[in-house]
């Protein structure tokens, strides 16, 4: 058994050791018929690439692809407008989709074509080859990278062309004035960040000095008015001797009203006319409390959703909000001063006059300017307080004094003659005289006579009082009517001015929007 053992193991080294150096002898075999497989599929615009590239690696793609240094770059660029994303009026932002192009001559990127196949055009990877480093300069966006990558198609003759998308937030300064009527210019500013004007130069792309719209998708909200572009250039702080060339896209947009006709100009319109109808409803009636305060509410909100749609922090105020805040002080104050006529009206007690400067004011300057004094401040006469009329009687006090009296007479009797009371006690008067002046009684007689008069005295006096105490309270109480008519009337007159003033307002705002629009 041991020899058997040892006889296997004797074989089985050197067979392993011959199937060790048969696999190293296959192995060549193996590649170089893989070669003669896999390189003839091979096609020569990838053999073209993997040149050029290689070529690249070898020079690097650092640093302008020229053979004289003191040669300059020329670099076309274009714009390419797809669409409008977003106008963001809070925060000064115009989002847009643009296409750019650029186009440059690149001394690495060429080849005869008689040496593979034909070829003029090949695509190769943007990251591997010299891109010009031109950048948005009024850019809004905190992404490290607003391009999307492509490839980059190059010609023979070294003739680039790079088509890149890319979202664009540029910075652009609203103006809300004449909102939502309003048209916005916008621009984009195109330049190289670190290559003057001696080194690389700009040209539009095509020659054409604005953006092209021939993919421009229409946007809901605003309207393209205007469109051009330019090419400056500008001597910076940094590097005073050196000219940095850029272009500058501008647009011009106009927005669309149809939405906010029926948000703020429609509800406006019919508030407008809701305030004029205010400033006609009577001072003392609590209606005009009511419409007045539901219509600065309705102002007040119309003025919050204004506030969501433009910039909290705007350098010009809309003129439609100004507009709401003058209603809005109007339709206050014409409502302060119904409170007070109405606050009189009901509390009559506490009547106050209205001062003098005031009434000169309103009644005596601003009603006559109106033209409508005679129709709202009553003629002098019926003003003034009731005369009296005054018929003496003469009451004798034991036929020796004389007390002479004045009797009102009421104002309701001032043209139609004296009353029959009055008439009885005028011939009473006239009985007592002849009596007295044309009679000797007797004693009996002069007794009844004396009673009789003292007792007529008495009454005359009460009735004389009486009179007195009725005269003095409707003294008052006239006094108080011509405290409240003033007000009245006062207030009459403002709330015709506040409707002057209001009317002419509506009429200045359209005038200066429309003409500001146009």
């Amino acid at each position: 058994m041991e020899r058997c053992g040892q006889t296997v193991g004797f074989f089985t080294g050197p067979l392993f050791i011959c199937l060790f150096l048969a696999g190293f002898s296959i192995l060549p075999l193996l590649a170089i018929d893989s070669e003669k497989h896999d390189f003839p599929f091979v096609s020569k615009e990838k053999q073209l690439i993997k040149f050029l590239l290689d070529r690249y690696a070898q020079y690097g793609r650092i640093g302008r692809p020229v053979i004289n240094t003191s040669e300059i770059i020329t670099v076309k660029f274009g714009l390419s407008l797809i669409q409008i994303l977003k106008v963001d009026e809070k925060n000064q932002v115009l989002e847009t989709n643009v296409w750019e192009t650029f186009t440059w001559k690149d001394m690495l990127l060429t080849w005869n074509p008689n040496e593979h196949e034909g070829i003029t055009k090949v695509r190769v990877p943007s990251d591997q080859v010299w891109i010009p480093d031109l950048k948005l300069y009024n850019f809004a966006d905190p992404r490290l990278k607003e391009q999307r990558e492509t490839l980059v198609v190059v010609e023979y003759d070294g003739a680039v062309m790079w088509m890149p998308q890319a979202i664009l937030r540029s910075n652009c300064p609203f103006s809300t004035t004449y909102f939502p009527f309003d048209a916005q210019m916008c621009r984009l500013k195109f330049g190289s960040w670190t290559y003057d004007g001696t080194q690389l130069d700009l040209e539009f792309f095509q020659d054409a000095q604005m953006m092209s719209l021939a993919n421009y998708l229409s946007a809901t909200e605003w309207d393209i008015v205007d469109n051009f572009a330019n090419k400056t250039e500008f001597f910076y702080d940094c590097c005073p001797n050196q000219p940095y060339p850029d272009l500058t896209f501008y647009i011009k947009i106009k927005r669309k009203v149809a939405f906010y006709t029926f948000i703020l100009i429609l509800p406006c319109a019919l508030l407008s006319l809701l305030t004029l109808v205010i400033f006609w409803v009577p001072p003392e009636s609590p209606a005009k409390l009511v419409l007045g305060m539901n219509v600065f509410v309705a102002f007040f909100v119309l003025l919050l959703l204004l506030a969501e749609s433009t910039p909290k922090a705007a350098e010009s105020v809309p003129l439609i909000g100004t507009y709401f805040c003058l209603s809005m002080i109007m339709i206050t104050l014409s409502t302060i001063l119904a409170v007070i006529v109405t606050n009189m009206f009901f509390r009559g007690v506490r009547i106050n006059r209205a001062p003098a400067w005031l009434r000169k004011l309103m009644i005596d300057i601003v009603a006559r300017i109106f033209c409508i004094r005679d129709k709202i401040v009553e003629d002098q006469q019926m003003e003034s307080s009731q005369k009296v009329v005054c018929s003496q009687v003469r009451l004798l006090n034991d036929g020796k004094e004389e007390q002479t009296f004045r009797l009102p007479k009421p104002p309701s009797m001032q043209n139609t003659g004296l009353t029959q009371h009055q008439q009885q006690n005028s011939g009473l008067q006239h009985v007592f005289e002849q009596n007295n002046c044309n009679t000797s009684p007797d004693s009996n007689d002069n007794d009844r006579f004396t009673i009789l008069k003292s007792s007529l005295a008495a009454d005359l006096r009460k009735i004389r009082e009486i009179m007195e105490f009725y005269k003095d309270k409707k003294e008052k109480a006239e006094k108080k009517e011509k405290y409240l008519r003033e007000w009245r009337v006062i207030c009459c007159v403002t709330d015709r001015l506040f409707f002057v003033l209001y009317l002419f307002v509506n009429i200045s705002m359209i005038i200066v929007i429309f003409y500001g629009i146009n």
